[in-house]
């Protein structure tokens, strides 16, 4: 006979019942990113970057891992995507570094003008001392890093080309870091700290009369459409970012082991693609934006040294009296130049 009691019993088992079956359930991780949305084979290679990491990640683990790409900050804004991370309220993100220099000053390392001068430079970061102890203070600080993605940027400007530090004088321009804005301000030049996907509208409405972002974003963001001018980082350039595909510490730590371990071979192993779309986009600007009408000028070795000048007595020097970590991370990244 069914009595009250068991099904009380019954209903009360449900709920274990119930989780002991997903123990095996697919787990789901969600990847944001400013960057427009493409596909797998076509589009900005950062939003490439991410879908191949998520079709890999899933057939390595044979289906246990399912990862969902939300391009065009459509999951959450731009900004708050790190410090989401690190609370374990997103899973990855494609961020550039210093974005999260309000909440951690020792990020913006990843976008300190004249620094970093090339792709081999700021790769071979990551098996230096100073690449450990970067990943080291983000783990510390909630945040795993699964692909070094480094990109040279160059300058969309409205009326007049901003090539040497003489020219920036009176210029409104979005830097893209805190220690990039001294060097404009020092220069002579006001700031506009807004993301790379809001330079467009900058620019459109005369509040920005510059902005400097990876050629990628140069691209992507279809700046030649409101720009007369490019200053291509192709050859030389003082401004290198790093824009890694980072992960909530949280979250992975909570995976199992070789659930771990698929995601960072396939990180590892997606660095020659994010250089190459890199490489290939430092071409690829100047060829969109003479196709626009637009005036190209290059950066020479003498010009990046009177950026780095300015840089080298300002930034640096600001940036590695924040904090002892900053200090550290400076000496170590010297030593690696």
């Amino acid at each position: 006979m069914l009595t009250r009691r068991h099904v009380l019993a019954s209903a009360i088992a449900a709920p274990a019942i119930l989780k002991f079956s997903d123990v095996h359930a697919a787990t789901t991780l969600k990847i944001s990113h400013q960057f427009p949305g493409g596909t797998i084979d076509k589009g900005d290679f950062r939003d490439r970057l991410s879908r191949m990491f998520a079709q890999e990640v899933n057939k390595r683990s044979k289906g246990d891992i399912v990862a969902e790409v939300y391009p065009g900050s459509s999951l959450m804004k731009t900004n708050a995507q790190f410090a989401a991370m690190r609370k374990g309220a997103l899973d990855i993100s494609l961020y550039p570094l210093p974005y999260a220099g309000g909440e951690l000053p020792e990020t913006n390392i990843g976008l300190m003008p004249g620094l970093v001068s090339s792709y081999d430079q700021g790769l071979a970061w990551k098996n230096k001392p100073i690449g450990k102890a970067l990943t080291d203070f983000l783990a510390d600080k909630g945040i795993i890093v699964l692909t070094w993605v480094w990109q040279a940027g160059g300058v969309a400007s409205r009326a007049r080309p901003l090539v040497s530090p003489d020219d920036a004088k009176g210029m409104k321009v979005r830097g893209g870091s805190r220690e990039m804005d001294m060097v404009l301000q020092t220069a002579g030049a006001a700031v506009l700290s807004v993301p790379s996907n809001e330079i467009y509208a900058a620019m459109q409405t005369g509040a920005c009369d510059a902005g400097i972002t990876s050629s990628t974003s140069l691209i992507s963001f279809r700046l030649e459409e409101v720009s007369k001018h490019l200053t291509s980082g192709a050859g030389q350039s003082y401004w290198f970012m790093l824009e890694p595909l980072l992960m909530s510490k949280s979250i992975f730590d909570a995976l199992p082991k070789n659930h771990q371990d698929i995601l960072m071979s396939v990180g590892t192993e997606l660095e020659a693609f994010g250089r190459k779309g890199a490489q290939d986009d430092d071409v690829e600007v100047v060829k969109v934006y003479e196709k626009a009408g637009a005036k190209v000028s290059a950066l020479d070795a003498a010009t990046v040294g009177k950026w780095r000048d300015i840089a080298r007595d300002t930034a640096w020097k600001d940036y590695t009296a924040k904090t002892a970590t900053s200090a550290q991370l400076m000496k170590l990244a010297a030593d690696a130049a």
